[in-house]
Parts: structure tokens; sequence; C-alpha cells
């Protein structure tokens, strides 16, 4: 069996697998905000382990989504003292993330001491990314200095997509060149070449790229100093500022995409500019990446707002019939969670996949987990 444990700032998600098949999963949220009965992540995981009697069940491992890995951490890893501090160093790059995912590793470590405790990366998946897409055009010495890069994120979801395209498809994935739009409350899009990433919109932190539900995506470097200098702000609350004001919230005052197009439906004329930024954001990288492909053969919407807003999924292709794209309202607006939603005979295919991270998680621990690997994740284990 292998738990998996997917800490988030103020939820806690987990699967339970017997090999592929799940045995049991559920969520934890509201952690810590007001009038939750639950108070921190340490009960949450508590109430966790009570509910599965999870000291009793025979695990090989415990899996443990980490959004930052930074340039060391490319493959899954069994996590010691080390591992741990490393993760921790990277806190100043993924500040909403990394404690969370941390706090959930040394809680857990400390419920299940027993067996291996896997940490596979968020950022892994981009590890593949060329040198031209990796690199800013940033002073080589500070940016060696400090690590600046593009880094790139939602990779276990990518990874876990672009796979299961390709099986829908039919074809094998090292033949495919696809962009795939994981469009959550953060979002971030994936240029994929036979099945490798090879650009994407997330960059040194989770910040860059894609409009978000409270960050801002893409924004001009200057604003920064504008807002230093002529607002009084200091780092410190230009930072909150782009991490929970901005996005759509920054723009109509909801960052639930939802309850936008309600307001949108209603004559709302902010969240119907909301909505029009956020899809062109969409557009223009579809676009872009398209360019840096060649040739297109799949275009894929995964995560809470792509598998679920017709809507947007609409108008972020629209007008894109030129580059074969296109949209079948009927197929758009099908309830079914897998499937196709461009025309017939459209070269490119458009669809609907439903991300599923913890299975990718599970399944990358199986693969480390193997005989040939099982020597050294023991070794690992012990230096713990």
């Amino acid at each position: 069996m292998i738990f998996v444990l997917n800490c988030g700032s103020s939820s806690v998600k987990y699967r339970l697998f017997d090999g592929s098949s799940p045995l049991a999963s559920g969520k934890v949220e509201r952690i810590g905000e007001a009038g939750s009965p639950i108070a921190d992540h340490e009960a949450a995981l508590e109430q966790i382990a009570r509910d599965l009697r999870l000291a009793s069940l025979p695990l090989e491992a415990v899996g443990h989504r980490v959004v930052h890995g930074g340039a060391r951490f490319r493959t899954p890893t069994v996590i010691d003292s080390d591992v741990i501090d490393e993760i921790r160093a990277l806190i100043p790059l993924a500040p909403l993330h990394n404690p969370a995912n941390l706090e959930g590793i040394e809680l857990a470590r400390r419920l299940r001491p027993d067996v291996p405790h896997v940490a596979v990366f968020d950022t892994s998946f981009h590890a593949t990314l060329p040198a031209a897409a990796a690199t800013y055009a940033f002073d080589r010495g500070l940016a060696a200095r400090y690590g600046i890069r593009r880094y790139g994120f939602h990779g276990i979801s990518f990874s876990y997509v672009a796979r299961r395209t390709a099986t829908l498809l039919d074809r094998p994935v090292d033949e495919l060149n696809m962009i795939v739009l994981h469009l959550g409350n953060g979002a971030s899009a994936a240029a994929i070449q036979g099945g490798r990433s090879v650009e994407t919109s997330m960059g040194l932190t989770p910040l860059e790229g894609l409009v978000m539900g409270t960050r801002t995506g893409d924004i001009d470097p200057a604003v920064a100093f504008v807002l230093a200098r002529q607002g009084g702000l200091s780092v410190d609350d230009i930072d909150a500022l782009y991490q929970h004001e901005c996005g759509l919230r920054g723009l109509c005052g909801d960052n639930d995409m939802r309850t936008v197009i309600q307001r949108v439906s209603a004559g709302d004329p902010h969240a119907q500019l909301a909505l029009d930024v956020y899809c062109h954001r969409i557009r223009k990288y579809v676009g872009a990446y398209h360019a840096v492909l060649g040739r297109l053969d799949a275009i894929v919407f995964t995560a809470g707002i792509g598998e679920n807003s017709a809507d947007v999924r609409a108008q972020s292709l629209s007008g894109l019939l030129p580059m074969g794209i296109a949209v079948d309202p009927a197929r758009n607006a099908a309830g079914r969670p897998e499937r196709v939603i461009s025309p017939d005979g459209t070269p490119v295919t458009a669809y609907v996949v439903p991300t599923d991270e913890e299975r990718a998680i599970a399944e990358e621990i199986t693969t480390l987990l193997a005989p040939s690997a099982r020597r050294q994740v023991v070794s690992s284990t012990e230096k713990a």
C-alpha cells in the first residue's frame, strides 16, 4: 500500500492505494480558518490517521507532493534530514506552498517513521526545458548565485495528463505535441513535445504566466518600482499584493471563477473584464506555444476551472480556427468528465482530461520502489 499526502496551505488531500487501486481518499479543508473544527495541519493529520487506522496499515511508503524542488530535485526522492533542509531553503521561492508541504512531511514521518517517505516535485517535470526557455535575460552572475531561472510548476499534473491524453489518442506519448492548460486557483500552461516539457508559463516562482485566482501572472517588473517609489509599499507589501490580492480578485473582487461567471451573466462589467483578461491571456499562450511546438496534435484542459468551465474553454479557444483549433458547443457543454470537445476533422484535438496528482505520485513511487531501486531506498531511509 502507498499513502499519498498532498498538503496545501489550508487543506490536506490524501489517497490510499493498493497497487493501482485506490482504497480510500478524502480532503480536509479550511484548516485554521475561523469557525473551522480543524485548528492546524497536525490536527488534520491526526484525524486522517485515526479514520484510516494509519498506524496499523501495511504501508510500503508515504508519498508527498512538494511544489518547489529547485535545481537539485529532478526525480522522486526519498526524504531524509538533508532533503528536508533543502526543501526548507526553497521556501522563499514558493512561500504559499513549500511550508505546508514540509509540515505534512514532518508530521507524517512522526506518524509512520517505519516506512520510506518520498517527495515528488512539481518542478521536476520541467527539468527538460531547453536553455533558451529556462533562461531569463538577466545578469548572468546574479542568476547563477541565486538560482534565478524558469523552473515551472504543476509538473505532476502535466505529466499525468500528457500520458492520459496519449492513451485517449491511442498513440505513443513520444510521438505527440500538445499544449496542456492546468486551470485552477493557480494556473499554468505547458508545451509538451514527445512527453517532455519544452516551455511553461510559471517561472522562478508560481507567480508568472496566466491570470490566476489571486496571483498576478505576467506583469511588467517596473510595476513593483512604481508601487515602492510612489506608493511607499515595502517588498513584503508588494509580495503579499501579488500573491493574494491580484488576479481575478484584483480585477473584480472574486477569485472563484464560478462566481465571476455568474456575475458576467448578471451583466457585471468588472466580472466581464476579469473573464476577458483571463481568457485573452490563455489564448495568447496557446498561440505562442503552437509556434514553439511547430506541429500541434492536442490542446488539453485540466484542473478545477479547466475541467468544469465550458465558458472559459470556449472563450479561450475562440477565433483560432485558422490554426486548426475549434470547440464544438455541444461537446463542450456535455457533462462527461473525460471527452473530446473539438469538432470531428479538426486538425488539433481539444480534450478535457481530469488530472489525478495523487495517482501520479503513487505511480512514481511504485517505480522508485521496484526491486532494482529498493536497496537505494532502504539505504536513504536509514540515514534519516
